[in-house]
């Protein structure tokens, strides 16, 4: 496991939002894993899924542990909602200390719209989806809602940072410096992590849950 993390970094997003802790010695992946809990396939899977574009996204969905996928993306909203976007708002607040008043006002309300974008979307996940599926796992059916719903209105929510980062880039009125430099590094990095984290949701979590209702149909 520490090979991985040290030769791929931003594995350790990926590991913590498996619910698993740094600390773990000389420990493989497998052990690790079955110490937290953790499917060691449906780890696996992401982690490949993520780490190389070049793998074939060809996993099979049937393996994949449900619960343990709601377990990444629920600790993914966290992360996002709760640590990411305040300590991002945080440096740029700060950073922008110095512009013109109306300049500063539209690029935090940029942010503001942004993050609450992604709060809705995260929100909907969390108090619909997800106890829609936790009621297919129990074996509830629910005959008004499937998992289609939510694939045909699944908005890539990364898009709408685009404007925040050329507003930054293009009309920032000032000489930046290295904290302005180190906002917008978060923010491209941060629109990399959530363009990834849909597509965990399009192409491993969507096709589980699809596979699980064709499974509940009579």
């Amino acid at each position: 496991m520490s090979d991985l993390i040290c030769e791929n970094y931003p594995m350790v997003l990926v590991m913590s939002r498996f619910g698993i802790a740094l600390g773990f010695g000389e420990k493989n992946i497998g052990e690790v894993c079955r110490q937290n809990g953790v499917d060691t396939y449906t780890f696996l899977t992401v982690v490949n899924f993520l780490a190389d574009e070049a793998v074939t996204r060809d996993p099979d969905i049937r393996r994949l542990s449900i619960p343990n996928l709601i377990n990444y993306l629920h600790n993914a909203h966290d992360y996002f909602l709760n640590f990411r976007f305040p300590h991002m708002r945080r440096k740029l607040t700060e950073a922008i200390t110095d512009c013109p008043g109306d300049v500063a006002f539209v690029i935090r309300r940029f942010f503001d719209e942004y993050a609450d974008e992604v709060h809705k979307h995260m929100r909907y996940e969390e108090e619909v989806v997800f106890p829609y599926v936790r009621g297919l796992l129990d074996g509830r059916r629910d005959d008004k809602y499937n998992i289609s719903i939510f694939r045909k209105h699944h908005d890539q929510v990364e898009m709408k940072i685009t404007e925040l980062k050329n507003i930054l880039i293009k009309y920032y009125p000032g000489a930046g410096g290295y904290l302005l430099n180190s906002v917008l590094f978060d923010i491209f990095t941060t629109a990399e992590d959530l363009a990834a984290h849909s597509h965990v949701e399009d192409d491993l979590f969507i096709p589980a849950i699809l596979a699980l209702e064709q499974n509940e149909r009579p």
